[in-house]
């Protein structure tokens, strides 16, 4: 189906309800379907009636639309290729042209997922960019009460990439997507589904957290600041007609040909953003608009960069732990059971780690003034007890000030590497060094590591210096540090008795001389202790933003070339 064909049948929808066979965006002419799986194909049509999806390749599929008018099937899909078509058949016809098969990934965050390539550092070398069987799908920020069957934005459509459809991508998918294809040597398609500034919270559906009590405690909050929006004036209702003249207004737009809201953003639909229990922090109200209405489209897996809007504290961190492993297990429960079966129980989930962010690091081990040290730590624990992720470490990218470093392509890069050796069983090096037994030594502390790969080394010439240990009193020393083999042993001159070791712990510790292997991967921060990182009554300490001067200019950060 053509943009014009599906704005047709999204107008038709809109004004007369299921009055003819319809199908969402992602169904849409340069299509991806995941290949050799069955994949959920769905939409709209009257009750009762009875449709017919034929693909191009051999496969048929058949179903009846429910009482609600909706429909899907499961349709098989063989090896990579391109060239393909669906038609769906009911009382009208639909015809989708260049479908291509391959792989599928869902990218998902808060606004460092969206942010674009055009916008990030050596953008300018993406500028002749062409490839065709390299898809993007890219999704407007939407949120909702309630879970939506058809997201509201109607410009949303796959692209093949090209310097346009590649400057206004997120950077990390696109240079993830990208380095997928050309290795791979298949179409590969991407989903970018990213809203800014959204708590993972707003990414799950409230039945599977209400038990929460950290969710709890954040919808409440949002509930006070609702109720007291109201008195100043800021009614549901008010909100909700506000939001339906501006959607009409949308839609207008859209119906006279209009796509740009001025010369540098595309029109969007609009969003409620008060009173806050409509807005777009409330739990549920993220994942009803931007994840619902892709299940169950088939995936190899997801990559997801959100955690920044967890990390304003250490407490608020600390959670993020249990909520990160919670939400993996739902997201692959659920595509599981509404594919049928045929998206794997346990998909690909990888992550990212936060990057680096606030003055550089001076003391060995920041307290309660570094949640994001926290934050990565226990992205760091979920990807070591939960099943098939991966998380990629970012602190050397990232920016002392800004909290949208323009330093994206190393991050999108590691995705791949890691995708390509963890999910594709590709023969390299995939990510850095994993912290994994301490062993103390007398006045020494041997640490080991897997994830080696050819050996370790520090990012630049001399000795490595992001290291700190401690004895039982719990002070912290910067300690001497050498490489020996796949393992670093630490020490200080203060430390007669050592009993545990930090790494990089701290907002930001890029200005260190950290550890990486020798493929070029950095290792993540680690702690070998279990101390309490927050001891009831301690002040709750917020992190803060940096501010900028006149003229400040990010500028890319050195580190090791990336050999896997």
């Amino acid at each position: 189906m053509t943009r014009a064909g599906w704005i047709l049948a999204f107008s038709l929808l809109l004004r007369t309800g299921f009055a003819e066979v319809s199908v969402p965006a992602l169904f849409g002419e340069h299509m991806v379907l995941q290949q050799q799986t069955h994949n959920a194909v769905w939409g709209f049509a009257e009750p009762g009636e009875n449709l017919t999806v034929t693909a191009s390749w051999g496969a048929v599929a058949r179903a009846e639309a429910d009482q609600a008018g909706k429909w899907q099937v499961l349709l098989e899909t063989p090896g990579p290729g391109t060239g393909h078509a669906l038609t769906i058949q009911g009382k009208n016809t639909l015809r989708i042209e260049d479908v291509a098969i391959g792989e599928v990934w869902l990218c998902a965050g808060q606004s460092n997922m969206g942010w674009s390539m055009g916008n990030s550092f050596e953008a300018e070398k993406e500028s002749g960019v062409r490839l065709p069987n390299f898809r993007i799908f890219k999704s407007q920020r939407e949120h909702w009460h309630e879970p939506l069957d058809l997201s509201r934005d109607r410009l949303k459509q796959w692209k093949p990439c090209n310097p346009a459809s590649a400057a206004e991508t997120s950077a990390v998918s696109y240079y993830f997507g990208k380095k997928l294809h050309q290795e791979l040597g298949v179409p590969v398609g991407i989903i970018q589904q990213a809203f800014a500034g959204t708590p993972i919270e707003g990414w799950m559906p409230w039945d599977i957290q209400r038990d929460d009590p950290r969710a709890i405690a954040h919808k409440e909050a949002l509930d006070e600041n609702a109720e007291r929006q109201l008195k100043r004036g800021d009614t549901v209702a008010r909100a909700r007609s506000r939001f339906a003249k501006e959607l009409a207004e949308y839609d207008a737009r859209i119906d006279a040909g209009e796509t740009m809201k001025n010369k540098f953003k595309a029109l969007s639909p609009p969003i409620i953003t008060r009173p806050a229990s409509l807005g777009h922090q409330y739990p549920a109200h993220i994942f009803n608009a931007m994840i619902h209405p892709v299940r169950p489209y088939g995936i190899r897996g997801i990559i997801w960069y959100q955690g920044e809007r967890n990390a304003k504290d250490v407490p608020q961190a600390m959670h993020y732990r249990s909520q990160l492993a919670r939400m993996i297990a739902y997201y692959r429960s659920s595509w599981h059971a509404l594919s049928g079966g045929h998206t794997a129980r346990d998909f690909a989930f990888q992550f990212t780690q936060l990057p680096s962010w606030n003055p550089p690091q001076e003391k060995p081990v920041e307290g309660l003034e570094a949640p994001w040290a926290v934050s990565r730590e226990m992205m760091r624990l979920v990807a070591r007890d939960v099943s098939n992720t991966a998380m990629v470490v970012s602190i050397d990218t990232g920016d002392a000030v800004a909290l949208h470093p323009r330093n994206k392509k190393p991050i999108g890069l590691r995705h791949a590497y890691a995708a390509l050796a963890q999910t594709y069983g590709r023969d390299l090096v995939g990510s850095g060094p994993r912290y994994r037994t301490q062993t103390v030594q007398g006045k020494q502390v041997v640490l080991g590591f897997d994830g080696a790969g050819g050996g370790l080394m520090p990012a630049r010439p001399g000795k490595l210096d992001g290291f700190a240990i401690a004895g039982a009193d719990r002070v912290w020393h910067w300690a001497e540090a050498e490489i020996a083999g796949n393992a670093v042993t630490v020490s200080a001159a203060g430390v007669q008795a050592p009993v545990a070791v930090r790494y990089a712990w701290a907002m930001n510790p890029s200005r260190r001389n950290l550890l990486y292997n020798r493929e070029g991967f950095p290792a993540s921060p680690f702690r070998t202790d279990d101390w309490p990182l927050f001891d009831e009554g301690d002040a709750i300490v917020t992190v803060n933003k940096p501010e900028k001067a006149d003229g400040y200019v990010a500028e890319d950060w050195k580190r090791p070339a990336m050999n896997p």
